[in-house]
């Protein structure tokens, strides 16, 4: 069983950085960063596989880089240019999968894991 504990949340304001950081324990799976806006669903920011390859919702590509370090077991959001509509709860997820997207079923989509982080809290805010 994984754990996952995010860090690194904080008030930016418009235009600034942030990085935030998720260490798990256990094994190493393919990891996730979902965020939630208050009176919003849940969504998908990035996702990255166990060898590292991303993939990125289209309101952060280009703005926000996730990684990880499987030495540390560890997964990074780097986000550069925030916006104020980036103001969320960033929670990780741990073993995402890939499914076919409910819009499309000839189209992937990523599917939440079962292992969630507590969340921290995102404010872009001048």
């Amino acid at each position: 069983q994984v754990q996952l504990v995010e860090s690194g949340g904080g008030l930016v304001q418009p235009g600034g950085s942030l990085r935030l950081s998720c260490a798990a324990s256990g094994s190493i799976y393919a990891m996730d960063w979902y965020r939630q806006a208050p009176g919003k669903q849940r969504e998908l920011v990035a996702a990255i596989t166990t060898g590292g390859s991303a993939i990125y919702e289209d309101a952060v590509k280009g703005r926000f880089t996730v990684s990880r370090d499987n030495t540390k077991n560890t997964m990074y959001l780097q986000m550069n240019n925030l916006k104020p509509e980036d103001t969320a709860v960033y929670y990780c997820n741990a073993d995402w999968k890939w499914t076919a997207c409910p819009h499309n079923i000839q189209t992937m989509c990523v599917s939440p894991g079962n292992y969630w982080g507590q969340g921290t809290q995102v404010t872009v805010s001048s």
